[in-house]
């Protein structure tokens, strides 16, 4: 087999979604190139392109952090065992994921030191000895790391057991401030996986088995997967004064009176990249929205040998004209691959924008725009193409995310009682809306019968339910509930 056959066959073998979800994942991400696996169980290795796309989703939330008064700090990866005994409920709930450094430079350590899974611990001690008066709040303050959590199933991106994110940690002097914070963040959070990742969202509340360890409320924004699973694409907590009490973080009020001080914490994670591929791509491969995506515009001159080099150079002066203006840009002129391979790879890649350009194109001071979304091939002005290409990539973001929508949409579900949630989850994907009494018994017969979880309790539900849908009584809250990764 020739090396172009070989080339070609590596483009098009990708598992249909249709025929086996996760076996089209994995393929996407490998062939894309965006990750490799490390010796290491459930960790992976970040090649350059899977990488750039989170320094975009990096430098925007940075970008937005900032604005709202946040500062960024680092804390140690290393947590002393005892920090975690002292928030009972955060202990327990992340006992089975934490690995333990037991021994250093060839001795016992004198106390087990835990890797990070997050840091409200290490936050709470260092925040009681910065904080004494309410002069010194709020403090607020943000960290970009690394945390591990020793996950038994894995998938690339989605749940690995060492993973990147920010996590946000506020003290303020009052409940009112700290709640205002913590919905602040959702709604960032929000706002950015919507605007800049194309991905619609549910906002909500967890219900209280849901909810963050050590958490008083904690808040999700839930993001509809391709397959009908539900992605927790960010979350943001309320502590109330739980982390204060056992860190004392205490300060002198106004009237000069102990307090303790309400905390937040906030955090999205390199998950999102895991779900823009899951949300946007299909059988061709990815679909990167154009905000994120390390390459916005590949540009491919054509054309016979005798023409190449007036194309290319004219193709190498408006690649000058594009990357001036700010956009992510590259040429493939490499004239040992045909045209037709490089518009599948590039397409497998997931490239926004393609443009075209030959000897035809040269004489009449236009090129060729291809939207990977839809392929219309949309003939423009040489003179006009920053423009046009800025406007495309527009017009890509927004039927991205109107398709992510529609999908959403046509597969979500509303039901009255269990046995219609069971038959909903065998037949069909997606999210299912009910109601539910408050009862723990209740949630954990739904997840027992139907493998679905309450994801959350929607702040704008499509209707109110009124039945519980496990014991019938009168609802309490209406729930969105899926099948979850």
């Amino acid at each position: 087999m020739s090396k172009e056959s070989k080339d070609k066959q590596f483009v098009t073998e990708i598992t249909p979604q249709g025929e086996d979800f996760s076996r089209w994942y994995i393929d996407v991400i490998k062939k894309a190139d965006l990750m490799d696996y490390s010796p290491v169980r459930g960790c992976i290795v970040f090649k350059p392109d899977g990488y750039e796309i989170w320094e975009h989703i990096q430098a925007e939330l940075d970008r937005r952090f900032k604005a709202t008064g946040h500062r960024n700090a680092y804390f140690p990866l290393f947590i002393p065992e005892s920090f975690f005994q002292k928030e009972k409920e955060h202990v327990e709930g992340f006992n089975p994921e934490l690995p333990w450094v037991t021994e250093a430079a060839g001795e016992k350590l004198e106390e087990r030191l835990a890797i990070r899974p997050t840091s409200e611990t290490m936050f709470g001690h260092m925040y009681s000895k910065w904080i004494q008066s309410y002069r010194d709040l709020p403090v607020l303050i943000n960290q970009w790391a690394n945390v591990v959590r020793w996950e038994k199933r894995t998938l690339p991106f989605l749940r690995t057991s060492e993973f990147l994110w920010q996590e946000g940690h506020t003290a303020h002097e009052t409940e009112v401030e700290a709640r205002g914070e913590t919905m602040q963040m959702l709604d960032i959070y929000q706002q950015f996986v919507e605007d800049y990742l194309a991905i619609p969202v549910i906002k909500g509340q967890k219900t209280p088995s849901e909810k963050f360890a050590g958490a008083v409320d904690t808040f999700s924004i839930e993001a509809m997967m391709k397959d009908g699973r539900a992605v927790q694409a960010g979350t943001s907590h309320y502590m109330g004064t739980n982390f204060s009490q056992a860190f004392e973080i205490q300060y002198l009020n106004r009237e000069n009176t102990l307090e303790y001080a309400h905390t937040t914490s906030w955090g999205v994670s390199t998950r999102l990249i895991g779900s823009l591929i899951m949300v946007h791509g299909d059988d061709r491969g990815l679909v990167l929205p154009p905000k994120v995506a390390p390459t916005q515009v590949i540009m491919i001159p054509i054309g016979p040998p005798k023409t190449r080099e007036a194309v290319v150079g004219r193709t190498d002066e408006l690649f000058r004209e594009l990357k001036s203006a700010g956009i992510r840009v590259r040429v493939d002129d490499n004239p040992d691959v045909r045209p037709g391979w490089k518009f599948n790879e590039y397409e497998m890649r997931g490239v926004p924008v393609r443009l075209e350009i030959g000897p035809r194109d040269m004489e009449n001071g236009v090129c060729v725009l291809v939207s990977r979304i839809t392929g219309e091939k949309k003939i423009v002005e040489q003179a006009n193409l920053t423009q046009e290409v800025q406007y495309m990539l527009e017009q890509v973001h927004q039927e991205m995310f109107e398709r992510a929508k529609q999908f959403r949409e046509d597969h979500f579900y509303s039901v009255e009682t269990l046995d219609e949630m069971k038959d909903s989850m065998e037949e069909k994907r997606g999210f299912t809306l009910a109601g539910w009494c408050g009862s723990e018994a209740c949630e954990d017969t739904v997840k027992q019968e139907t493998g679905a979880t309450s994801r959350n309790i929607p702040f704008e539900p499509a209707e109110k339910k009124t039945k519980c849908l496990v014991c019938g009584e009168a609802a309490k809250h209406t729930v969105l509930f899926a099948r979850a990764y």
